[in-house]
């Protein structure tokens, strides 16, 4: 799963100010990085600040932590099949469902039968063509068996029911913001920006949202699912599609079988109308499921998932096990994405243009997080949910695995560095990796399952070895596949292979929480040659590991291992010429926090000679403040052409272009942003310019519009704009294909609000809260909040029903967290007091879009 709290009163009010705790808060969520995937959709940003909300409402009261232990489910009966048919009644957003269930009971013998049954109407339960009796509770359908069962003896019941999603009462959390299992996107088809779609989210305990169950990550099961559909649209499910049969209702029943076996969260069902774009694996079929405007893009956007199967099968030692690998795109979607096995769900962010291609695929890290789940989730789940982190630390550092493998040890770097900041919040530091007492099972999705559990691993590969550490993750798969794992599974598995205790690391790191907080000093004595390193742990748990320091004289590097077990050490190396460098943790594979004086030389040493991202980066960092020392304005000035194209992007930002020979160097940027290797690159420079000296520079941002990077045409537009007013207005009339607008939003929105044109405000209704959520600085939120001003007291009957369309969906998707009753209903009640005092000749039309809005919504 990659990633997505309750909202403050008035957040899309008109008179919402970006003052006070809003903008403490504002500032805090584009920080968050956990969200950076985690990131990709608009509304966890939303999400994440209405918990903050709700955490000021509360006077910063402390999370209280459950006392009660939460132990991996008792298995009483386990499910060896599950076979299920399924239809659905658009209208009432149910699904008609017939399940064949198959069990035996774990050891003991048993008469009754206990599922999992979320808000669900039970028709029928027989078994062998005969009645049998139950109870049901609207979650729990108890079952008495007609006999006594033992653990020799298999049974199977059958259910006839209606699921009904939207009576499910179970709330989701930040991470997977809905928690009724199965979804239905615009079911009767009158929203003209939406497809009609139906897709199913299990993770959690969801999937008994849908069909009757089990519904336990320590339970696995085989399937099979008739699917009965309009013929128009197209299913995909777990496994391979094994027949298809048209009725003569003009429906189609698809038959798709899983004969392996999986946990019931992993189940998957998604309807609706997409392009199929094929590709392979092997002889393993690999396919997009993509809507029709994106056909052509498909490719580009999941088209290294065939590497990535070749890789992570190569680097785990285990073949991927699985009969297909599809990807879907569902709109409306609840999180990030999902890994259910063989039919793996994105969010609509997934989808870029060619041009936002032409800069960076974003979505590639989710796509390498889903597959290696396949490994890490599915073929070895965790047994509980407190054990979580078996799951998402190794989907998490999936990431960086395919970016080192991919792109370079830089990329992953730089990666890792954005997980971690994700990571470093003081409530984090509360929470073991390995939690037995949480509140809810949805608290596990946070920055320490996913970040901080990806960080560990790359500490344990980097203490093991690359090998040792490959060879005990084989062996941790292969022990425990089909089945389920946990941490001491990991740890046993991996000391199995390299024959080190590891039960110190696992300790401190697993079934503790925070981490080293250490303080750095440097004595020199030049008497007797030697310099001493002092550390100072201030955190209140001890930690021990080792730690790699690197001593520079000039060019020439000695480097000492060595291990950190007290909470004050001293270290004593010695020397022939005074250190230009003393380089603490020089591979920057600890998780820690530093605090250290590093003089200017010794920083600009560190970007000549560290080596690693983080140690350029640091650098850059610290230089940049202090740019009036000609020495650190060169290290800037050498960041121009650092091999890794991010910290080009950061020199440019920081660069100080008022020093004495700033006017090179502004011919060095013009170059960068006419022909750097990267158009990412070559944006922050147009965008470098336009903050220095615009008008100088009008030429150049309008050859920039033709370029095929997305990035360089937003940051030319916005800067021509300023500089050339009618000019940016002609480029922004030309863009008239639905999907080059898309592209290049980020400029046409704004241009749009303020020039005020009207057959463009249905686009802008579609984009508000997205551009309110990531509004940078006042500035933009305020000219986003205009665009509400607009489009609200327009008479743009279209623009109206987008801007209606979303706060409904809004307060529909997130009603746990009352978006309904704080946020849509009177946003819509301001809306709807505009359109009343208007004098429009459509009044009453704009008058019915909102009030048919808020009746949805009551």
């Amino acid at each position: 799963m990659k990633n997505q709290k309750r909202p403050i009163a008035g957040l899309f009010c008109f008179n919402l100010p970006l003052t006070g705790d809003f903008q403490q808060i504002h500032i805090y969520l584009r920080s968050l990085n956990i969200f950076e995937h985690f990131m990709r959709f608009t509304l966890l940003l939303v999400l994440a600040l209405a918990t903050l909300g709700m955490q000021a409402q509360e006077n910063n009261d402390a999370p209280t932590i459950n006392p009660e232990y939460r132990a991996e489910r008792e298995k009483i009966n386990d499910l060896e099949h599950t076979k299920l048919k399924v239809s659905f009644d658009f209208s009432k957003q149910h699904l008609l469902g017939e399940a064949w269930i198959t069990l035996k009971p774990h050891f003991y013998d048993v008469n009754q039968l206990e599922l999992d049954a979320k808000a669900m109407l039970i028709h029928k339960v027989t078994k062998d063509g005969k009645d049998l009796k139950y109870e049901y509770d609207g979650n729990l359908l108890r079952i008495d068996l007609d006999k006594t069962y033992t653990r020799e003896d298999s049974y199977t019941i059958y259910i006839d029911y209606t699921a009904r999603p939207e009576e499910v009462t179970q709330q989701g959390s930040a991470a997977i913001t809905s928690a009724k299992g199965l979804y239905f996107v615009d079911p009767d088809g009158t929203n003209p920006n939406k497809p009609t779609q139906v897709w199913t989210q299990g993770e959690t305990e969801a999937s008994s949202c849908w069909f009757p169950t089990i519904d336990s990550p320590n339970q696995k099961t085989s399937q099979e699912i008739y699917m009965t559909v309009p013929a128009k649209y197209v299913t995909l499910s777990n496994g391979l599609l094994k027949e298809q049969k048209n009725n003569a209702d003009g429906t189609r029943t698809d038959y798709w079988k899983f004969d392996k076996k999986h946990a019931p969260y992993l189940f998957f069902l998604g309807v609706g109308e997409y392009s199929i774009v094929k590709d392979k694996w092997r002889d393993i079929d690999v396919d997009y499921y993509v809507e029709k405007e994106y056909e052509p893009y498909a490719r580009g956007i999941f088209g290294l998932t065939p590497e990535m199967l070749d890789f992570f099968s190569d680097y785990t030692g285990v073949d991927y096990v699985w009969s297909k690998y599809a990807q879907l795109v569902g709109r409306d979607y609840v999180s990030g994405a999902m890994e259910n096995t063989t039919a793996v769900i994105h969010g609509e962010m997934a989808y870029q243009t060619g041009s936002e291609l032409v800069d960076q695929n974003t979505w590639e890290g989710t796509i390498a997080h889903e597959l290696f789940h396949h490994w890490f989730g599915d073929l070895v789940t965790t047994e509980s949910w407190s054990n979580l982190t078996v799951n998402e630390s190794f989907a998490n550092y999936s990431e960086y695995l395919w970016f080192e493998h991919k792109y370079g040890r830089d990329r992953a770097d730089a990666h890792r560095q954005k997980e971690i900041k994700g990571y470093m919040n003081p409530e984090n530091e509360l929470k073991d990796l390995v939690r037995f007492h949480y509140n809810s099972r949805e608290d596990m999705f946070d920055a320490v399952s996913y970040n901080k559990g990806g960080t560990i691993l790359h500490m344990l590969r980097s203490y093991l070895g690359d090998e040792a550490f490959r060879k005990g993750i084989e062996h941790y798969l292969n022990e425990n596949k089909y089945g389920t794992g946990e941490a001491h599974q990991l740890r046993l598995a991996l000391e199995e292979v390299s024959g080190k205790d590891l039960n110190w690391f696992f300790n401190q790191w697993y079934f503790n929480n925070g981490h080293p907080k250490i303080e750095v000093k440097y004595t020199y004595d030049e008497q007797a040659k030697t310099v001493i390193v002092d550390l100072v742990q201030t955190q209140a748990e001890l930690f021990q590991f080792p730690l790699a320091i690197e001593v520079f004289e000039g060019d020439k590097k000695k480097r000492h291992e060595v291990w950190v077990k007290q909470k004050q050490e001293q270290f004593t190396f010695e020397y022939v010429k005074t250190p230009s460098l003393v380089n603490v943790d020089a591979d920057r594979t600890l998780l820690a926090e530093w605090t250290d004086d590093k003089t200017t030389e010794n920083l600009v040493h560190l970007y000549t000679h560290g080596g690693t991202y983080e140690a350029r980066y640091e650098a850059i960092e610290k230089l940049s403040l202090v740019q009036d020392d000609p020495k650190a304005y060169e290290v800037i000035i050498a960041a121009l052409d650092d091999p890794y194209f991010g910290l080009r992007k950061m020199a440019i930002q920081n660069i100080d272009l008022t020093q004495p020979n700033g006017k090179k160097i502004l011919k060095k940027i013009e170059k960068m942003a006419a022909g750097d290797p990267e158009t990412l690159v070559r944006a922050e420079a147009v965008k470098k310019l336009f903050d220095f000296d615009g008008d100088n520079y009008i030429p150049l941002f309008k050859e920039a519009l033709a370029s095929e990077s997305s990035a360089m045409r937003v940051n030319a537009l916005k800067a021509l704009y300023w500089t050339d007013e009618q000019a940016a207005l002609n480029y922004a009339e030309s863009v008239q294909d639905e999907m080059e607008k898309e592209s290049v939003k980020d400029a046409l929105i704004p241009i749009y609000i303020m020039s005020e044109n009207d057959s463009e405000s249905p686009f802008v209704a579609n984009n508000l809260v997205q551009g309110i959520v990531f509004a940078e600085d006042r500035d933009q939120l305020n000219l986003y909040k205009e665009g509400v001003f607009w489009v609200a007291g327009s008479d743009n009957e279209e623009a109206t029903q987008n801007l209606v369309n979303s706060l409904v969906q809004i307060g529909i998707q997130y009603k746990q967290y009352e978006f309904d009753r704080i946020l849509s209903i009177p946003y819509l009640q301001q809306i709807l007091e505009a359109k009343k005092n208007s004098n429009y000749e459509n009044k009453d039309n704009l008058v019915k879009i909102v009030e048919d809005g808020l009746t949805k919504l009551q």
